[in-house]
């Protein structure tokens, strides 16, 4: 269970995530800091630490467009959020999975900012709101990635399988 602690549209590009003018910064321990850094209100509450691990952030359609910069990922996954959004961009999908972000496909995703959300299985609730919303599941093979915490940690963990059979 955790609170919408920022609503987002359509079309919200990596450069808005993560502005380009931060690209030096790549190291995942320091990408956090720039998490949405324009939106002044937001960024400020994430680095006084006002946001809860496991908060959410639920966005519109084609969310992460824009370059394939993975410190829009990154920074995102930092702070221990999980984005809801009507649909990803494709190269953000794919560098969300391969950093082990939590994200879930909702199509039909309603809620607000202060809104209280659950994850129930293959649907999200919310609970504010009294709604439940079937999600689109991720491949088990990608969704594994994600449980595992990334492509690291999961090939890791595949490695000393396969080293002690």
């Amino acid at each position: 269970m955790g609170k919408v602690v920022l609503k987002v549209g359509d079309d919200v590009s990596t450069d808005i995530i993560y502005p380009g003018r931060f690209m030096a910064t790549v190291l995942p321990t320091e990408t956090p800091q720039y998490a949405f850094v324009d939106n002044a209100d937001f960024n400020k509450k994430l680095k006084a630490n006002e946001v809860p691990k496991g908060s959410f952030i639920i966005a519109g359609q084609n969310f992460g467009c824009g370059s394939s910069r993975e410190q829009a990922a990154s920074c995102l996954h930092g702070w221990g959020l999980t984005i809801v959004a009507k649909h990803f961009a494709r190269i953000f999908l794919q560098n969300s999975i391969n950093l082990g972000l939590p994200m879930l496909i909702c199509p039909t995703i309603e809620a607000d900012e202060g809104d209280e959300m659950e994850v129930k299985g293959e649907t999200i609730r919310n609970v504010t709101k009294g709604k439940e919303f079937a999600i689109q599941p991720l491949p088990k093979a990608r969704q594994a990635i994600i449980d595992a915490g990334g492509l690291v940690p999961y090939t890791r963990a595949l490695l000393i399988k396969q080293a002690g059979k």
